[in-house]
């Protein structure tokens, strides 16, 4: 087996954190890199030109990284393509990331798209859980602490109660004037998407 075969499984992230990545590369002002080559090369950048670094943060030997800087190797396996994808995009245009990460937190909010299963608990509540298709705003504060859970390092589960009382507030109870006490549960995510 060569080093070239012998990759590591890139680590696969939730919904709630993908999505979050996925709407931060959507702020993008150009394109990131899209050929292997042009992605190793912007990586070595911004490790100081270390092929060893690179190489353990993509799982592969160094070697390898020295063969896609040469251009000796094109056409990644499957494995290497998404961990040079996801790390070239999570280095790509960090001012305009954290441009749009601060508006988001400070005045603007973000929107959300979700479809779960919410589940509710309220005194009085009548309403059973059901699958729900919902896009609401989401207001700067409980944006800001959904980016920085996202950037220190939480977990979906982390994650899921700050969404779902984000947006119990603002859609459930609107912003707290009507079903005064109500607090949504959600699980079986469907799909979710945010947008800065």
């Amino acid at each position: 087996m060569s080093d070239h075969e012998q990759q590591q499984p890139t680590p696969r992230r939730g919904k709630v954190l993908e999505t979050l990545a996925r709407a931060e590369r959507k702020v993008f002002t150009r394109p990131a890199p899209k050929s292997a080559k042009a992605q190793v090369q912007f990586l070595l950048t911004r490790t100081k030109d270390s092929a060893r670094n690179l190489a353990e943060r993509l799982g592969v030997s160094t070697r390898t990284v020295e063969r896609y800087r040469a251009g000796k190797l094109t056409k990644p396996q499957k494995r290497l393509q998404a961990a040079l994808v996801e790390a070239t995009e999570s280095e790509w245009q960090p001012q305009v990331r954290a441009q749009a990460r601060e508006q988001a937190a400070t005045s603007g909010g973000m929107m959300v798209t979700v479809v779960a299963y919410f589940g509710f608990t309220a005194s009085g509540s009548s309403d059973d859980g059901r699958i729900r298709h919902i896009t609401t705003p989401i207001s700067p504060t409980y944006a800001a602490q959904i980016l920085q859970l996202q950037e220190n390092g939480a977990t979906e589960e982390d994650l899921h109660p700050v969404v779902a009382e984000a947006i119990t507030e603002s859609y459930f109870t609107d912003r707290g004037t009507i079903c005064d006490g109500l607090v949504a549960h959600f699980t079986h995510v469907q799909s979710i998407d945010f947008e800065f």
